[in-house]
């Protein structure tokens, strides 16, 4: 059974793009076939695995995952959503495919307001692919609008990255009631498979606190590793390749702790 993962959190800046693309690439490179789903209009996850040249030549000839959900129905003289097997770009990384994003999503929510099912878009997409891949990565907008939702629908799991702040933490609670709310709605049976302490090292009001408040509150979800910030992260992603074709050697170590326990959540 192929397993869906959804990097989510509502706030912005906490390591969920780095911990989505890196994921596709460690399984990727065990020898996992992966397709990485770009959902975030913001359209970093895209640029951390391909030039801008690169995806406005592919959005223009193959399209996107806007094309997928039917934001640009518009765009084409046949006004018809694209399969999967239309838009994926092959071999972003070793055994990582790339379905990219658009900045048409900034908009999909009006777009499809009165479209039926909208939340399974997603789903019913992958289903045409979902036997080629062992796991599928999604990364998430921060908030809960149509492509997370979408992104929900569609997943078997999902990870909730969160940096050691007070601001971040607040949220988590939210979330995860949200989504349980979100699930319960529709009749859809996700698992939590981790929060991932992320960005490490931020300056951060009672960090230490704060860790050990949200270990305390979720005590079997709060992954024992943790990723620190580290400019290795982001030299990574300018240069499209995976921390673990870096250089710094302590970044690749922590991302790939973080894998581990993942890998034995996720039930591979």
């Amino acid at each position: 059974m192929t397993k869906i993962v959804s990097c989510i959190n509502l706030k912005g800046g906490v390591g969920k793009t780095a911990l989505a693309v890196n994921m596709a690439a460690y399984f990727g490179a065990t020898g996992l076939k992966t397709l990485l789903i770009d959902l975030d209009p913001q359209t970093n996850a895209t640029f951390s695995c391909i030039t801008v040249d690169q995806w406005k030549t592919h959005a223009r000839d193959r399209g996107t995952v806007a094309d997928i959900l039917g934001a640009r129905k518009h765009a084409t003289a046949q006004a018809k959503q694209k399969k999967v097997s239309e838009v994926v770009l092959e071999n972003v990384f070793l055994n990582v495919d790339l379905v990219p994003s658009h900045l048409d999503l900034f908009t999909i929510d009006l777009d499809l307001a009165s479209a039926t099912a909208r939340e399974f878009r997603l789903r019913k997409a992958i289903a045409e692919v979902g036997n080629k891949y062992d796991l599928i990565v999604c990364d998430c907008p921060p908030n809960l609008t149509i492509p997370t939702q979408n992104a929900i629908a569609a997943s078997t799991h999902y990870v909730v990255p969160i940096s050691a702040d007070f601001l971040s933490s607040l949220g988590i609670g939210i979330l995860l009631s949200r989504i349980e709310q979100l699930c319960d709605d529709l009749s859809h049976d996700l698992v939590l498979g981790g929060i991932v302490i992320s960005r490490v090292g931020r300056p951060a009001y009672h960090r230490s606190e704060i860790v050990t408040a949200l270990r305390t509150q979720f005590p079997n979800d709060v992954l024992n590793s943790s990723i620190q910030e580290r400019v290795a992260v982001a030299e990574a992603a300018s240069k499209q390749i995976s921390v673990f074709d870096n250089t710094d050697i302590q970044a690749a170590s922590e991302f790939k702790a973080v894998y581990l326990e993942l890998k034995n959540k996720l039930g591979f």
